[in-house]
């Protein structure tokens, strides 16, 4: 855990560690003793880590895997949690008219993104028929999927809701500074220790470690981001992503990055992914009528899309 004096009493803390496939950080500033300190970093390690092993699709012991073993057959009980977390993805499903599917997953049978190999056809159209949110029966505590071989996959709002849970541990633990960055979506807690706001650089999707634009967060929110370049790879001139289109079984297109800054990370990640699916117009409109929202889209062509009143809080200057 590294350690930084930022004002007299005060001290930021910060820790990385592996999650979800990637690295996370967490970072707060308080003034009760590096001791008191470390047993609060370690509690919000570990809740970031108890979320992951809840509901990550590659943990046979996690309730999306109890969920997917029992397609087809009887209904799995759900905690309030889980809940949760399935109706916000069927939400979205609608949200995106039917672009984003919390079964699209299977897919991924097909799409082998470190080997770049584009799947034929065939095998997407053979996996399709088993994507559709529809399928989803979710009522009285359970959920059942209708057909056995159908999978589900909560990966499009996991991340977000563990920033918040996070945040949220930390703020009820007297913490009024900090920031969750599980791999590259954010949640903040109030300002930094120096007074100034947490910045948050939103990566430019062709150009790497080049800085597109900084997210100025003046007060708690999330900020997230879907990007293309995350995962994948490029062929004959084509960019091919993780981001599938569930209504086609293939990579979205018209967006390289969507960016939203939102109340919480959980509603940004839910909102950056939609107005990525929904492409540059209808995305653009999504984040422009959204309550207490604002963004920013990078289209395929390197085109930066705004909404009115983002330039109150970020720097839009670029080449950082």
């Amino acid at each position: 855990m590294a350690v930084l004096t930022v004002e007299e009493g005060r001290i930021l803390y910060s820790a990385h560690f592996p999650l979800m496939g990637g690295t996370a950080e967490v970072c707060f500033v308080d003034h009760r003793g590096q001791a008191g300190a470390t047993v609060l970093m370690r509690a919000a390690v570990a809740e970031a880590r108890r979320i992951e092993t809840k509901f990550s699709r590659y943990r046979p012991t996690s309730v999306v895997s109890e969920i997917n073993d029992a397609a087809g057959g009887t209904p799995v009980v759900i905690d309030d949690e889980t809940e949760t977390l399935l109706r916000a993805t069927l939400e979205l499903a609608v949200q995106t008219e039917g672009r984003f599917d919390p079964t699209v997953g299977i897919l991924r049978r097909a799409w082998d993104f470190r080997k770049a190999v584009v799947p034929t056809d065939e095998a997407i159209e053979a996996l399709l028929t088993q994507v559709d949110a529809r399928e989803i029966d979710l009522r009285f505590g359970t959920v059942r999927l209708a057909r056995a071989g159908m999978e589900l996959d909560l990966g499009g709002v996991g991340k977000e809701y563990a920033a918040d849970r996070v945040a949220e541990l930390l703020k009820a633990r007297g913490v009024e500074s900090a920031l969750v960055n599980l791999l590259g979506d954010v949640r903040t807690v109030g300002r930094r220790g120096d007074g100034k706001p947490w910045t948050i650089g939103v990566q430019d999707p062709r150009v790497p470690r080049r800085c597109r634009l900084t997210i100025r967060a003046k007060e708690d929110c999330g900020v997230a981001t879907s990007g293309d370049y995350e995962r994948g790879f490029d062929l004959d001139g084509i960019r091919y992503h993780h981001i599938l289109d569930a209504t086609t079984g293939r990579p979205s297109r018209g967006i390289a990055s969507s960016t939203v800054v939102a109340p919480t990370a959980f509603e940004a990640g839910r909102l950056a992914t939609a107005a990525f699916l929904l492409g540059p117009d209808q995305g653009l409109r999504l984040l422009e009528t959204s309550s207490y929202v604002e963004g920013a889209l990078i289209t395929e062509a390197g085109d930066l899309l705004t909404t009115s009143g983002l330039a109150r809080i970020s720097d839009l200057s670029g080449d950082r």
